[in-house]
């Protein structure tokens, strides 16, 4: 499985259940259409953490990188039936900052297979 991450802020605060309604309608479109596998939206709590990571969180699980690829290339396209969902989004946020992670060890790098190479693990 591999997780992108999108952390960020909204340019207005007040406007929190708006960006919620709208992230959800986004990312559950992608889901609908097996573009993602699931999702989840998350605030941060009494101010914990790094402020440079933002107030919001958003998860976003896929299956393997062809399925975040295959998402990417849709929300690029700028289709009609897209670009209002992914805009009304994107419009609300400011400093987002993303990464991608996976889950581990994944296949190519499971414990028992060390011994098949020939070498001892990194």
């Amino acid at each position: 499985m591999d997780y992108y991450h999108i952390w960020c802020d909204l340019k207005d605060s007040a406007r929190d259940l708006e960006f919620s309604d709208k992230a959800r309608a986004w990312l559950s479109w992608l889901q609908e259409r097996g573009l993602i596998h699931e999702f989840r939206i998350s605030r941060r709590k009494l101010g914990f953490g790094p402020s440079e990571l933002g107030e919001f969180h958003l998860e976003v699980a896929t299956l393997n990188m062809a399925q975040l690829d295959e998402a990417f290339q849709r929300a690029a396209s700028r289709d009609a039936d897209i670009e209002p969902l992914h805009a009304a989004v994107y419009s609300l946020v400011r400093n987002a900052r993303f990464a991608l992670y996976r889950d581990f060890p994944d296949p190519a790098r499971r414990s028992d297979r060390i011994g098949e190479r020939g070498g001892s693990a990194p």
